[in-house]
This record gives structure tokens, sequence and C-alpha cells, in this order.
């Protein structure tokens, strides 16, 4: 453990002292002793993360999406989510949202635009995302990693709104990617044959 005395700002915050009290190669925490913004002492944790979390919304000619699904070790339950990763700060996010992509899933992309950029849970961590949609896809093999045992199922998006709005998805990423999606193709945010697709697929019954 590191500990040191910065006697700095941080917001309403004062930073008294800062000590590193677990790392490895994908996160950190630090443990603040702070003076809480009414003046009495506390503490507080927060998990630094050292790689930007990414996420990908594919979709293919007929609207629909693969969704990936695995076990999650903190949660020990299996989840539903559409491809989604890491890659390091310094690392072009869409880069590592193609590796993300093609690794998971063996898809690549000839066409791709931005949809979200937001905090995962800024109350305890630092991490950050920042999601795509791709279209015009092409399939090759994936190449998970050695901790991922995925399943990769096709539905179209019309089903993957529905099952984010009944709660039957719970990935917050997945949940932000999918609503952002729909609510941009309304408004015409994305490039028009996706606007076009996703809300002809939203309309089917």
């Amino acid at each position: 453990m590191t500990a040191s005395t910065p006697k700095e700002r941080n917001g309403p915050w004062r930073i008294n002292a800062r000590r590193s009290v677990f790392e490895n190669p994908w996160i950190k925490l630090v443990d603040h002793d702070v003076t809480h913004p009414d003046g009495s002492p506390g503490e507080y944790g927060v998990v630094q993360f050292k790689n930007r979390a990414v996420g990908v919304l594919p979709l293919d000619a007929n609207a629909r999406v693969p969704l990936v699904g695995q076990h999650r070790f903190p949660l020990d339950r299996y989840s539903w989510e559409l491809p989604e990763g890491g890659g390091p700060i310094e690392e072009d996010p869409l880069a590592a949202a193609k590796r993300e992509l093609a690794e998971e899933t063996g898809l690549t992309a000839c066409a791709w635009a931005p949809l979200s950029a937001f905090d995962i849970s800024n109350s305890v961590t630092d991490e950050r995302a920042i999601c795509y949609i791709a279209w015009d896809l092409r399939e090759g093999f994936a190449t998970p990693e050695a901790s991922e045992a995925l399943t990769i199922k096709w539905i179209c998006y019309k089903d993957l709104l529905e099952k984010v709005m009944a709660g039957e998805i719970t990935d917050s990423l997945t949940i932000v990617m999918t609503l952002t999606a729909h609510f941009k193709a309304l408004r015409g945010e994305l490039p028009p044959p996706i606007c076009k697709a996703l809300l002809a697929a939203s309309a089917r019954t």
C-alpha cells in the first residue's frame, strides 16, 4: 500500500490523504481521507479503471442485432448483452470497439457512427463508456479471451428494445445503447439508412 498527503480540493471535499489499497492489471482501489462538504471528517473509496469501456450495437441488413451471452462473475448471473469490452485509456476507443466486436462475435463492420458516452457508476468509480452503432456487417470467426465462455444469438431490434423495457436485460451498456439508438432514430440524429431501419423495425407487429 502507498500513501500520500496531498491536502487538495476535490470540488466541495478536501482530500487530506490518499492511499492505494489494491491494484491489479485492470483496476486500482484508492482510499481517501476526506473532509466532507459540511466540515466533518470522512472516508471515500474510489475504484479507478485502467481501461475505458466500449460497446457496439451492430445492425444487420434485416435490423437484427447479435446478443452475447455470458456468466458475469461479480453477480454470479448469466447476462445477455450487446458486444462490449474495454481498451486502454490511451487507445482510440473506436479501435477498441472494432476489436471487441471481432473478438466476441467474429463480425467486422464497414460503417460506424458514435452512439453514446457516459459514466458507468460515478459514485464509486471513474469508469467511462464510449459506444458506437455499426452496420454493413461482415462475418468472420470469433476469438474470445480465455475468461469468456460466450454464446451468440441474433434477435430483431424490436425484440431487443422490448427486452430492455421489460427489464429482461440488465446490462447498463446494452440498455443505454438500445434506448439511445431508438431516440436518436426518432430525432433523425443517426445516418438516414439507420434511422429508417430502426424505426421500421420498432414499428413491426
